[in-house]
């Protein structure tokens, strides 16, 4: 595949003189997280002598701008996470969530089980649980933007590295994200032959099997095959009717084919060929585990027990298959086109005891504590089918001139089915259908004004339309109901990079972006459609990326601040058990982020991360319903007629602590033929809100979480090791249910595993 090359020197900065004076706080937080960065590192590096001049950080290659650059030139926040330290954060058959606080400013939760993930940058997110929501973060993978979130689920094999870009993005990628983007890159054929094979075993009877081949078929044709095969036990027992071992456990089988063809030196087709079948436990709703007046998990959690009579075995499943092309044709005059093709479609069905408890034959619920009424109902993709396409050019010569403009078309036709039941009674049920298309038109500019100045700019338009119909199919028949929104909006981003000198790059962008209106029609309960009209949003970012210490530190920290303009809300759940899509005025939001990996000594390296997030919604006077249950909510009550709202102006977005932190470590000792190495990584999520309104209750403080591997890797291509998850044990909320019982949703356990690994 050929490649545009990097420009030839390194950084950038543009200064925002009027930036607010939230972003003022904002950098003199960053400024003394920098220096405590810095410090933290410089006395072992100084005593360290000798000992680390053999060893230097590797550049980190980045295609943030859909070029191949060092990162460190790029006017973007960015963090990369690959090689050892991505194998050890997804170590024991974790999915893709194990990336929350992993990543400055990332959060990545979900209430579908191993499907659905939610994932928040900056404290922007959706906490939207229905199965046609829209989310400001984009999810990329090799190089097609997964819309639904039931697709962003898609398993993380046989990377080659999964990118984290904050802040709006629009004007080089296909698709339009005002919140970031999270991009993963599978590793491609060659001509050079490599495989691997890795397998573990561990808590739970969990298996974690995963292996890639590939190599040239001829001397233009060249193939890899990757697969992936994730299992565990069910180990939680259902209380209610005395059976054991009936929830949590998961089997996932994901592979992925490709073909990449270079007929020419100027010319390079890759096809991509994936699946995934994936079965196991829906979202656990653990009802009552919330002590009323308390934050936190209360008196009634076991890890190991729930009492359901409902959810017929809690059961999610998942079938996906997509095809991806890719032609790349260098015109070798300094023009570059791109083609990409991608075909995704899902199948999806989760059952679940929403209510979480059940009711025993005196009429008492269990477990004890509040309780409205029970729920048991099944969500479903009956068929799902995105098609898009994205062709651009790209422009560089090697002069000071660069410049990509392309076009991008996005449709999605998906069906959805929601049943309600009452045992094995069917009481009510809908379908909804929607078809969503896009067109985006995007270029970008980048000029070397001098050796050490590169300004950029770039423009988006983007034109969005939704049909959206939705009928109620079973009980009280009702509709078709019928939407139509659609939008048009224009975006753009400028940029500066400014190199101080060759280890120091300073850098500014200022950048727009968009979500189109929304729409949502759960009436299995409700009758009528919510709205959402569209939000935008306008971003300032300044940052420094340094490399000190002849190459063994990386630090590199920004301060951002942002405004969402008619921002986009959902009410989940409540006292009707609904999905309410509602505009706030506006959304501001300002923080910093910094990213450290430093060079000890030889033998060990560290890598440190820390972010802080400031968000509030911002309005008059912005109601919503509050919990249907006995919770202690902490905003203004608002009386409409007979009903009770709450005044949720001034509060953080859902889902969005302040504070997000990460540190990993690895040391060695050589051996003969090989190494004995040690390695922890460990992430602290601040303390978190759950819904637009606060409430004492659905709240979880602070926490860290942690692993460990110890292992031995032999230069011969081989690597044993023990590895922990959780090695604390720690059990913390991430998420509730708030229309019946005080119930909420937890972490994954603490496990441990061994793993034996294969490099051929």
């Amino acid at each position: 595949m050929s490649k545009i090359g990097r420009r030839c020197h390194d950084g950038s900065l543009i200064t925002e003189s009027d930036l607010p004076m939230s972003v003022k706080t904002a950098l003199k937080l960053s400024t003394a997280a920098a220096i405590l960065f810095g410090l933290s590192a410089a006395p072992a590096l100084a005593q360290s002598g000798d000992e680390a001049d053999a060893r230097r950080l590797d550049p980190v290659v980045t295609t943030a701008q859909r070029i191949e650059q060092d990162a460190q030139d790029v006017p973007i926040s960015i963090t990369t996470v690959s090689d050892e330290k991505l194998d050890n954060l997804k170590a024991g058959g974790a999915d893709v969530r194990f990336l929350s606080a992993r990543v400055p400013s990332v959060i990545a939760e979900s209430s579908f089980g191993r499907a659905f993930p939610r994932f928040y940058i900056r404290g922007y997110g959706n906490t939207d649980f229905d199965l046609n929501s829209t989310q400001p973060v984009s999810l990329v993978y090799d190089d097609i933007p997964y819309e639904n979130p039931i697709l962003k689920g898609y398993p993380v094999f046989d990377m080659e590295a999964v990118e984290v870009l904050r802040g709006p993005q629009g004007t080089l990628f296909g698709r339009n994200t005002p919140g970031g983007i999270i991009k993963f890159d599978s590793v491609k054929p060659s001509q050079d032959f490599d495989a691997y094979a890795r397998g573990s075993y561990g808590t739970y009877n969990t298996f974690d099997l995963e292996g890639a081949v590939g190599g040239a078929l001829t001397d233009k044709l060249s193939a890899r095959l990757s697969v992936l095969h994730q299992s565990r036990d069910n180990y939680v027992d259902n209380g209610f009717t005395g059976e054991t071992d009936q929830f949590e456990g998961f089997e996932v089988t994901s592979g992925r084919l490709q073909f990449l063809l270079e007929p020419t030196d100027t010319l390079d087709l890759l096809l991509n060929i994936h699946a995934l079948t994936n079965e196991g436990s829906a979202r656990l709703f653990r009802a009552n585990i919330i002590d009323q007046g308390q934050r936190g998990l209360g008196s009634n959690f076991d890890r190991d027990t729930v009492f359901f009579d409902g959810g017929d075995g809690n059961l999610l499943t998942q079938d996906s298959a997509g095809i991806n092309f890719k032609a790349v044709k260098d015109f070798q005059n300094g023009w570059d086109f791109t083609y990409i093709f991608g075909l995704e479609t899902t199948e999806t069905s989760s059952r679940g005891d929403i209510d979480g408890g059940a009711i025993d034959m005196m009429g008492t619920f269990i477990p004890s504590g509040p309780f409205n009424f029970p729920s048991d109902t099944q969500g479903g993709i009956d068929d799902l089918t995105q098609t898009t396409h994205e062709a651009r050019f790209a422009f560089d010569d090697g002069g000071p001139l660069r410049a990509q403009t392309g076009v991008f078309f996005f449709d999605e036709e998906v069906e959805i089915t929601s049943l309600a039941f009452a045992g094995d009674f069917n009481f009510s049920g809908a379908t909804r259908a929607q078809d969503s298309q896009s067109v985006g038109i995007f270029g970008s500019l980048s000029y070397d004004v001098t050796e050490q100045l590169t300004v950029s700019g770039g423009l988006r338009y983007t034109d969005d339309e939704k049909d959206f119909t939705a009928t109620r199919i079973v009980g009280t028949l009702l509709g078709p109901l019928t939407e139509n929104v659609s939008d048009e909006q224009i975006s753009w981003d400028i940029s500066a990079t400014y190199a101080v000198n060759d280890d120091v790059n300073v850098y500014g962008r200022v950048a727009t972006g968009y979500r189109g209106p929304s729409v949502q029609g759960r009436i299995v309960f409700g009758s009528t459609l919510s709205v959402a009209d569209s939000e935008t949003i306008i971003s300032y970012e300044a940052g420094a990326k340094t490399e000190l210490f002849d190459n063994r530190v990386r630090l590199n920290s920004n301060v951002f601040y942002y405004e969402i303009s008619d921002q986009q809300l959902t009410v989940v759940g409540g006292q009707n058990n609904t999905v309410q899509l509602i505009n706030a005025d506006k959304g501001e939001a300002y923080g910093f982020e910094a990213d450290l990996e430093a060079v000890v000594t030889e033998n060990f390296l560290v890598t440190g991360g820390l972010s802080y997030n400031k968000t509030e919604i911002k309005d008059d006077v912005l109601l919503s319903p509050g919990c249907g249950t006995a919770c202690t909510v902490l905003d203004p009550a608002v009386t409409v007629g007979s009903s009770t709202f709450f005044n949720i102006s001034g509060n953080s977005f859902p889902n969005a602590p302040e504070w997000i932190a990460n540190v990993t470590a690895r040391y060695s000792i050589p051996v003969e033929s090989g190494e004995l190495y040690a390695f922890t990584d460990w992430a602290y999520k601040g303390d978190t809100n759950f819904f637009l309104y606060e409430s004492v209750e659905f709240f979880q403080e602070g926490y860290w979480e942690g692993g460990l591997r110890l292992g031995y890797a032999s230069e011969h291509g081989y690597d044993v090791s023990v590895f922990g998850r959780n090695i604390t044990d720690e059990d913390a909320l991430t998420g509730g249910i708030d229309f019946t019982t005080l119930t909420g949703f937890v972490n994954e356990p603490q496990t441990f595993g061994i793993e034996f690994r294969y490099d051929f």
